[in-house]
């Protein structure tokens, strides 16, 4: 008898604590709306840690040795994507559920990679080698987040797509009741 109650003792003790426990972290579940703000706010910081760097680069000095001007207009629209972008992290780490805003966020970051890219090509061309791989290795800094970040929106469509099925089956199952529903004889007139 004493082995029993001890036995419902520990067992009672055993689903306490797993009851206090929080779930195992799923590996295709979608983030919490806490953790991937975390994200989103170190995304944006990165962002910000860009333009004190773009600031180095001198693409007046550039042009002078035969560079295009449009290493200016490049340059000019890294700063403005990289603020952008901060901004943009900023409110959406306050309401990350949004899919559109996540996507536009998302293409925006890998817009401005592809032109700190380029411009990276123009500073070891016309600025140097160390300058060119200061801001390659500070980009490189984001690359966990924006690969996090990238599995966030694939989960949260993944998850939408989910809700709009139960949706659709749900409103299909009242028209059908409905549709079935005998209907209410009317008044003769």
């Amino acid at each position: 008898m004493e082995s029993v109650l001890r036995g419902l003792t520990l067992f009672a003790c055993a689903a306490v604590l797993s009851a206090q426990a929080p779930p195992p972290p799923q590996a295709d579940g979608l983030d919490n709306d806490w953790d991937i703000a975390v994200v989103l706010g170190e995304i944006g910081d990165h962002a910000l840690r860009l333009l004190p760097q773009l600031d180095k680069v001198n693409v007046n000095s550039w042009v002078l040795k035969g560079a295009s001007d449009t290493y200016m207009a490049q340059l000019q629209s890294c700063k403005e994507q990289a603020r952008a972008l901060a901004d943009g992290a900023k409110a959406l780490a306050r309401n990350p559920q949004k899919l559109s805003a996540s996507l536009e966020l998302f293409f925006r970051m890998h817009g401005l990679e592809q032109m700190l890219s380029s411009l990276e090509e123009g500073i070891r061309k016309y600025q140097g080698s160390n300058d060119a791989q200061a801001l390659i290795a500070l980009e490189a800094e984001n690359g966990a987040n924006r690969d996090r970040f990238e599995h966030y929106i694939v989960n949260l469509a993944s998850d939408r797509e989910h809700d709009l099925q139960v949706m659709d089956r749900e409103a299909q199952r009242c028209r059908g009741t409905l549709s079935q529903s005998p209907s209410r004889p009317g008044r003769k007139k």
